[in-house]
């Protein structure tokens, strides 16, 4: 839901007040999604992390690019990941990697960034790469580490419906989604067995797709939204996806992270 601030400006004002952090430092890859139109998941992801024990700092970065790729435009893709690689390839670490929200912007370091720089980059873009983490990758990850513990998070009893984004499915993994949302005890994911939501990125907001679009919706997810008990929670990592949904079905999907920081004891 848009807000009248923006993630970056409540991160400046707001974040990282309840030090020190005992789990140390992550980076925060500010997509522009989440930056102007998915505000509050992204305040509810910092303070998450936060209250995990993690500091959230925001580096100097340009946007993804993701719009860029999605729509051919290559010169414009190539200068915003030439300039983010130049930019964060001295600030990232393995021990401090890069975390972000949305799976096409954060998937991106990995799949398209390392192909599309200079050459004298693509080694640095390698790095980058490997050291890129979807929060919910990340989360996974801690709790494995013995970092992150079940008991921070209720025992409440919820059943939770996730659809996987279209990156994420091909790129990554939605095992550690569901292992994030799995530490609180008593919370069960059922993943939806969807393809595409039917947005493909900015294709569903374009009027001469907008029938389309909502066809392919309509062949598995919405469907499976309008089923689910009214009480169970609907996941979708995809800034577009949950928008289709709440277009299509009414019903709010969440991003993980708000799921996990609304789980915190």
């Amino acid at each position: 839901m848009p807000r009248a601030t923006t993630l970056r400006r409540w991160h400046l004002n707001q974040a990282n007040k309840e030090g020190p952090f005992s789990n140390g430092r992550v980076f925060l890859f500010c997509d522009e999604f989440t930056n102007f139109n998915d505000v509050e998941a992204g305040i509810k992801a910092v303070r998450l992390l936060n209250r995990l024990g993690y500091e959230v700092i925001i580096p100097k970065h340009v946007d993804s690019g993701r719009a860029q790729i999605s729509k051919g435009l290559l010169r414009e893709a190539q200068r915003l990941a030439i300039r983010n690689v130049e930019l964060l390839k001295d600030v990232i670490r393995e021990e401090t990697p890069m975390i972000g929200l949305e799976p096409s912007a954060v998937l991106g370091f990995r799949d398209e960034v390392p192909d599309l720089v200079q050459a004298h980059l693509v080694e640095a873009a390698k790095v980058l790469a490997k050291r890129s983490l979807l929060i919910d990758e990340f989360i996974a990850r801690e709790a494995d580490r013995g970092r992150i513990r079940r008991e921070a998070f209720t025992r409440e009893l919820r059943e939770i419906r996730l659809h996987g984004h279209c990156h994420q499915k091909s790129l990554a993994s939605l095992t550690p989604t569901v292992k994030a949302l799995e530490l609180p005890v008593n919370y069960k994911v059922k993943i939806i067995p969807s393809g595409c939501c039917g947005m493909a990125g900015s294709f569903g907001y374009e009027q001469e797709h907008y029938d389309l679009s909502v066809q392919v919706a309509e062949l598995v997810l919405m469907p499976a939204v309008r089923s689910a008990p009214a009480d169970a929670l609907i996941a979708a990592p995809g800034t577009s996806c949950r928008h289709q949904i709440k277009d299509c079905t009414g019903r709010i999907a969440k991003h993980p992270a708000e799921i996990l920081y609304d789980a915190l004891m």
